[in-house]
């Protein structure tokens, strides 16, 4: 990337929390009134094709800012139209228009203006899924630095049926962290009163900006204030250098950003892999009832 990020913590942390705010607003509202969900937000942009999906509808881009709603770096989109793709191959610069809903996101009107020689294609997200823990396999055991300044493991959580998924701070996209993070309020509190014995883990990989103050304002958004059963925590460096490779979790790094695919896991007491869920198109139900599920004698 051409540049990386500097942004003072009250800065970017305002930003993160007004998009946040914002889309919250606009899910308030969609929620609340009859009829089609309000028009999407557009923002014009210009980037490189780092990779195509054609099987998931999704393209990897490199972009440059795009102005008032996120800076530069390297994203994965999704692509309603994949006959827009047609002309399109790594490599490629185009221009495009990216379309945000509270709970969506997806890019079109995709144009080539010019060709980018790049190095050898990094990994696609999805080959991952050949190192993946299957249902039966032990947890590997980690540390994490948690939002109130402790050092916490996995292995704390034996006992208690435990959910993990992984995020950063940082991702602007709805249909992604954002998602799953609200993914796990809603299943909370589908669970609430029934049983005691879970744990909700939200994991962040970028912990060098995520610090544990930033953590726990951003937890604030999706809590509500109410802390129970559910914790957000930091995997750092030591932490990072082993075990995303033993989860088929995909992590690509360039400069500021992060490109990565979205895995959430939910542990029997026993700290051993339940059920497993890819993407982000499970819902807080399949979630929940695989909770209940998971600490069945």
């Amino acid at each position: 990337m051409a540049r990386s990020f500097a942004p003072t913590f009250m800065s970017d942390l305002t930003r993160v929390v007004a998009v946040l705010l914002l889309c919250a607003a606009c899910e308030a509202g969609s929620q609340t009134l009859d009829g089609p969900a309000p028009p999407p937000r557009s923002y014009p942009c210009q980037g490189i094709v780092q990779r195509l999906d054609l099987n998931q509808r999704r393209v990897t881009i490199h972009h440059q800012e795009i102005p008032g709603y996120m800076p530069e770096m390297t994203m994965d989109f999704d692509v309603r139209n994949t006959n827009e793709l047609i002309a399109i191959s790594r490599g490629c610069e185009i221009t495009f228009n990216l379309l945000v809903q509270p709970r969506d996101a997806w890019i079109e009107n995709i144009r080539c203006i010019g060709q980018v020689n790049l190095p050898s294609a990094p990994p696609n997200p999805s080959d991952a899924a050949s190192l993946e823990l299957k249902a039966g396999d032990r947890w590997p055991d980690a540390e994490l630095l948690a939002e109130d300044g402790r050092r916490i493991r996995f292995a704390d959580f034996r006992g208690r049926a435990l959910a993990v998924t992984f995020f950063f701070i940082r991702c602007p996209l709805p249909d992604y962290c954002p998602r799953l993070n609200k993914k796990f309020a809603e299943a909370r509190t589908l669970l609430a009163g029934a049983q005691s014995n879970y744990v909700f883990l939200s994991v962040s990989f970028d912990p060098d900006f995520d610090t544990a103050e930033r953590l726990a304002a951003y937890a604030h958004y999706y809590r509500a204030g109410d802390t129970n059963q559910w914790l957000f925590a930091a995997a750092p460096p030591q932490t990072l250098a082993h075990l995303p490779r033993r989860l088929g979790l995909s992590i690509s790094r360039l400069g500021g950003s992060i490109t990565h695919n979205l895995r959430t896991v939910v542990l029997d007491p026993n700290g051993k892999v339940y059920r497993q869920f890819d993407g982000n198109n499970w819902t807080a139900q399949d979630l929940a009832n695989a909770m209940r599920q998971a600490v069945r004698p």
